[in-house]
């Protein structure tokens, strides 16, 4: 019983072994890196063609909450007037784009299929609340909207966003303030 016991665990472990395939998930985590780098690039590239100021030099907040939420863009660096009055005229611009129900920045930016924007581009006058508002540093816009559709939308494409804009981008929390430098 001994002998058929030791050969009967030793074909478990042959046969288990053979089965067994080692992946190496370093070069998955390492291509999925390169190719987000890479997207990462492209939409700073073409970030430059429709947004007026450095991103480099500035840092978009996107907070989530109930009603939607707060999109800031704030200067880095502190009492950089030139780069705040750029990015106050731009938000003011996309506020009234946004208001007609043109989001063709953002898909100029991000591409046709950025999660939530179709159906943001399809919401109805008046659906979205979207205002504009000067803060130190930069400005903001706050989306306000009672449909639950509308706020995953808008939670869908701050998160692409943040994804999009790498280091320029983090998520901010209630309450948040300025990013810059001092």
């Amino acid at each position: 019983m001994l002998k058929f016991t030791i050969k009967f665990l030793s074909f478990l472990m042959v046969t288990t072994s053979i089965g067994a395939q080692t992946v190496d998930n370093s070069k998955i985590d390492h291509a999925s890196h390169m190719a987000n780098d890479q997207r990462i690039a492209e939409v700073s590239q073409r970030g430059k063609d429709v947004m007026p100021f450095n991103l480099d030099a500035t840092t978009h907040i996107f907070t989530k909450n109930a009603q939607g939420g707060i999109q800031q863009v704030i200067s880095k660096i502190k009492n950089d007037d030139a780069q705040v009055m750029l990015i106050q005229k731009h938000l003011q611009d996309i506020r009234v784009q946004f208001l007609k129900g043109d989001f063709s920045a953002p898909a100029n930016i991000h591409g046709q299929e950025m999660p939530g924007l179709s159906a943001l581009m399809a919401s109805k006058p008046g659906q979205i609340t979207i205002e504009y508002q000067s803060i130190e540093g930069g400005a903001e816009i706050i989306y306000l909207t009672k449909n639950a559709n509308l706020v995953l939308a808008l939670h869908q494409w701050f998160d692409a966003q943040l994804q999009d804009h790498g280091k320029d981008a983090m998520a901010g929390h209630t309450n948040h303030h300025s990013g810059m430098k001092h």
